[in-house]
Formats: structure tokens, sequence, C-alpha cells
């Protein structure tokens, strides 16, 4: 029977690969050298805490189902037009004058379109959300 030689391993290693793994191996060396007993239980620490963490985050249904419902476009579209907001206002904010106060401040403000978006966004979230709370309390969740 014979073997193919383009499938057999080659008989020996160059000088460069030799060098390679050398060098891999002093690495190794120093980084377990490098690593005191502290280090060795802190990190032990760290990952034991997050893999609680991990556990806990994967049991919270809420969560669960918010990651799943933020997987949908329309969602990754809304989150993307709350953080442009969010940076918009942060820059317009501090630079804008201190809202005056009053009912005209408030007619002002009731006759922007902007706002008025806002008011309506926040409406129509608000409803949603305490319809989804009664059905989760008729259903006893």
């Amino acid at each position: 029977m014979t073997q193919n030689t383009a499938t057999q391993a080659p008989a020996s290693l160059d000088e460069a690969s030799i060098a390679s793994l050398v060098e891999i191996i002093n690495l190794l060396a120093s980084v377990r050298d490098a690593m005191s007993d502290e280090m060795v239980a802190r990190l032990a620490g760290a990952v034991s805490e997050g893999l609680i963490l991990l556990d806990r985050l994967t049991r919270n249904e809420g969560l669960m189902r918010l990651l799943q419902m933020l997987d949908r476009q329309e969602s990754q579209n809304m989150m993307i037009a709350l953080s442009e907001a969010i940076h918009a206002a942060s820059h317009e904010i501090p630079v804008a004058a201190p809202a005056t106060g009053g009912l005209a401040c408030m007619l002002r403000l009731a006759r922007d379109p902007g706002a008025q978006e806002g008011m309506r966004l926040l409406s129509v979230i608000g409803k949603h959300m305490s319809d989804s709370l009664r059905e989760q309390h008729r259903h006893g969740g």
C-alpha cells in the first residue's frame, strides 16, 4: 500500500518554525511566572462572577424578550433615532437659554411641532406599555 506524499507531514521543521515555537513557549512561561497567586485568584473570581452574571441575565425573561425585540429592524431604527436624539440634545441643551417658565413658555412649547411629535411619541409608548402591563396582569404575570 502506497501513501500519498502530499498528505504526509514534513519530516523536519525548518529553523524559522522552530524559532517561532521557542518564542511561543518562552512567552507562555513568562506569563505563568508573572502571574502571582493573588492574580490567579482575582482572575478566577472575576470569571466566576462573570458566569454568575451571565446565568442571571439568561434567566431574566424580560431581558431576553427585550434582546429579541431589539433584533428586529424597526427596533434597531428606533434605537438609532434615540441615540441620535440624545446626541443632538446633549449639544443643544447646554448652549440654549434656560426656560423662563410660566404659561407663555408652555404655550410656545405647545406650538413647537417637534415638541408635539415628542409628546405624541411618549403618548404612544405609554399607551402600548399600559396595554401590555394590563395584559400581563390578566394572565397572572
